[in-house]
């Protein structure tokens, strides 16, 4: 007997994908270092398994938006001054354009993941988050509490934000870890998810 058209078509992979890229971006929500943060571990994982490149990049963008907004309505302050000040507009555009081009980035992934690229990436990723996020805030003059550097000049300012960047490279490791390794053992039990994208 056939099932009906819209059972069998249906393909489990890319829900499962945004579902874990969703959990991994409200994890923002718990306790952590400043900087610890899986946001350019999804982008990356987005970009490498999504086989729709649109959702390669909104899914992601999407988790992020969620978590930014969970983190406003739980802690209000500067989450919410990001979506309500326009001072702080070009350095929210600045992280979420990051993410967009570390699910660009996971696009090099494709069919090509393992340990020692998925590293490479994360890596790549940290640090084109740490440029950009940090010649943002350098361009719109906010005053970061306790690095007023950031105000001398460019190169203070990366310097001021050097104690985050470790803290980046490590979440990004560690979410990195998670997922893609999470996801390479899900792969081993279901038959749907071993394409090289879903």
């Amino acid at each position: 007997m056939n099932r009906p058209a819209s059972t069998a078509s249906f393909a489990p992979g890319p829900l499962l994908l945004a579902v874990l890229i969703f959990v991994a971006a409200l994890t923002r929500l718990l306790p952590h270092p400043p900087n610890f943060s899986p946001v350019e571990a999804i982008a990356l994982f987005g970009g490498a398994y999504f086989a729709n490149r649109a959702w390669a990049v909104l899914v992601p963008l999407a988790g992020l938006l969620i978590s930014d907004l969970a983190l406003g309505a739980l802690n209000g302050g500067t989450y919410l001054q990001y979506f309500s000040t326009a001072t702080y507009l070009p350095s929210l555009l600045a992280i979420y354009a990051c993410v967009a081009l570390c699910s660009l980035l996971g696009f090099g992934l494709r069919g090509r993941v393992n340990g020692t690229r998925v590293l490479g990436y994360s890596l790549a990723g940290s640090v084109l988050f740490f440029v950009l996020s940090n010649f943002a805030t350098w361009l719109t003059a906010i005053v970061v509490p306790g690095y007023p550097a950031c105000n001398a000049g460019l190169g203070a300012c990366y310097v001021a934000g050097i104690p985050f960047f470790q803290w980046t490279v490590l979440g990004t490791l560690f979410y990195s870890a998670l997922l893609f390794g999470g996801f390479a053992l899900l792969r081993r039990k279901l038959p749907a998810l071993r394409p090289q994208t879903v």
